[in-house]
């Protein structure tokens, strides 16, 4: 038998600032243990599997060799939540998304936290060809987000939107060098937001893909569109014109075997998540894979 994942816990003397960024309550905190390194605690939505969703997904990320942020699943005062640790060093600025679409593209406005029509592919790649100077270094930073899409796809992921994807970027010889960031925030995923009984409902009748495909991202693929279309249509459409870097990131699926989608989700707890959410959780995962392994 698999051994659940530890549990982080969280103590008042180790708290520090609140983070306003989001819409979730969360504040950042000292590891218990000593490290002197920064984590976010953050509080699931009542009656939501964000804390073991967000575990789930990085677990994932882990597993296909995707550049994502630790998280553990955590407590502060008896409730549980989740706690993702921090990837930016002292060195280190974190330049999101939001604020580079603001200085890159004409009239976006980085303080629209919603109905964003202007997060669109098509601008996010513009700023990467604006940021990066090089050839290598553009296919380089496209290939990292079109690893990020497959990822959302995959799980479900439908809050990819302009706060949640980055650069890291730092002063290095009087000039800027900067990366993508890691991969973050993936609470909004695996049906976590569903009540049991929906969740039986669409696992006894075959309807998986139905709650798939009425998922909406926060990316949208026109300017013109009335909302973000789902991950996995994004993907769907992007390797059509980006096969350069979707291919790549979708063969790295090969490595995610059924085997492995049930242990990572076998080591939540059992009184973090239902059984039925975890069987959901891993159809959702399965059938995902399934579609976008046939866009190789």
């Amino acid at each position: 038998m698999t051994d659940p994942y530890p549990i982080l816990a969280v103590e008042q003397k180790g708290i520090g600032t609140t983070e306003e960024m989001g819409s979730k309550s969360k504040f950042w905190h000292f590891n218990p243990e000593g490290e002197e390194v920064y984590w976010l605690f953050k509080y699931p939505r009542n009656n939501t599997g964000e804390h073991w969703a967000e575990k789930i997904a990085a677990e994932v990320a882990n597993q296909v060799n995707v550049p994502h942020a630790r998280v553990e699943l955590a407590v502060f005062e008896d409730i549980k939540g989740s706690s993702t640790k921090s990837f930016v060093s002292d060195r280190q600025e974190l330049i999101h998304g939001n604020q580079l679409l603001s200085w890159y593209v004409s009239g976006y406005d980085p303080e629209q936290e919603y109905d964003q029509s202007s997060h669109t592919l098509t601008n996010i790649w513009s700023v990467i060809d604006q940021v990066f100077k090089h050839h290598k270094s553009k296919k380089t930073a496209k290939l990292r987000l079109a690893e990020y899409f497959v990822l959302d796809a995959l799980i479900g992921n439908t809050d990819r939107h302009h706060e949640n994807w980055g650069i890291l970027r730092q002063r290095v010889d009087n000039r800027w060098k900067g990366f993508v960031a890691p991969t973050f925030d993936h609470a909004s995923s695996l049906g976590r937001e569903l009540r049991d009984s929906r969740r039986d409902a669409l696992l006894s009748q075959n309807r998986v893909g139905d709650y798939v495909g009425r998922g909406r991202g926060a990316v949208y693929w026109t300017e013109d569109d009335q909302h973000g279309i789902s991950p996995l249509e994004l993907v769907r459409r992007a390797v059509l014109l980006y096969p350069d870097v979707f291919l790549p990131a979708l063969r790295k699926l090969e490595k995610l075997n059924d085997e492995s989608v049930k242990k990572i989700v076998s080591q939540i707890p059992g009184d973090w998540i239902s059984e039925t959410a975890r069987t959901f959780a891993i159809a959702l995962m399965r059938y995902n894979k399934k579609q976008l392994l046939e866009l190789t």
